[in-house]
């Protein structure tokens, strides 16, 4: 029989209250913690830190505090990464995010998502009161691309290699490579020629 963890990372619906998920998230918080706290000097800690905390960190990886995580095991990154600070990564289905990509302040990033319907989303707990029904889609960034400040990505979605996503985007389908994409909903604005820098977003 699945684990909770185990549906989760299916995209099934699971117990968010499940303990082992409990345990990861309060695992999560202690090392986001201990993150901020590190002096910006302090290189190898704080990638100690990252390697604790993340299901996978690459090299170069430099990330601005402070840093939300749901889990982190969840969140894998490639090398040459720079997060900038007050990111937000919900990672209950896996966010894979490749090497030499860029993400500005304040973005998000969601996984979580319920049913729409509240009698589908909300049911009755077996200890009483009401459970809210979870279920989790991965979000892909492709390599080299930059995801604009204050952007959000829904779950599901998927950014193409050496894309940009304009600042206070909301993106909400997938986004194909080489393309500046932005507004709400996100769309893509034009294509991008080989060599060609994209238009300027914070």
């Amino acid at each position: 029989m699945a684990t909770e963890r185990e549906k989760m990372l299916a995209g099934e619906d699971y117990d968010t209250r499940d303990p082992e998920l409990l345990a990861l998230y309060h695992q999560a918080r202690r090392l986001v913690r201990a993150f901020a706290d590190t002096p910006s000097e302090d290189l190898a800690g704080k990638t100690r830190i990252l390697r604790a905390l993340l299901g996978a960190c690459g090299e170069r990886v430099w990330i601005e505090a402070p840093l939300f995580v749901d889990y982190g095991v969840h969140l894998h990154i490639g090398d040459d990464v720079f997060v900038n600070g007050n990111c937000v990564f919900l990672d209950c289905g896996p966010i894979t995010i490749g090497s030499g990509v860029l993400i500005g302040p304040a973005v998000q990033v969601y996984t979580a998502t319920h049913p729409l319907d509240p009698r589908e989303r909300l049911l009755p707990a077996p200890v009483g009161g009401r459970r809210y029904v979870t279920r989790a889609r991965p979000v892909s960034i492709g390599d080299e691309a930059w995801i604009g400040g204050g952007a959000i990505l829904q779950p599901g979605v998927t950014i193409g290699a050496g894309s940009t996503i304009g600042a206070g985007s909301v993106v909400t389908r997938p986004v194909p490579e080489r393309v500046f994409a932005a507004g709400n909903p996100c769309r893509v604005i034009r294509r991008l020629d080989p060599g060609e820098r994209p238009p300027p977003t914070p």
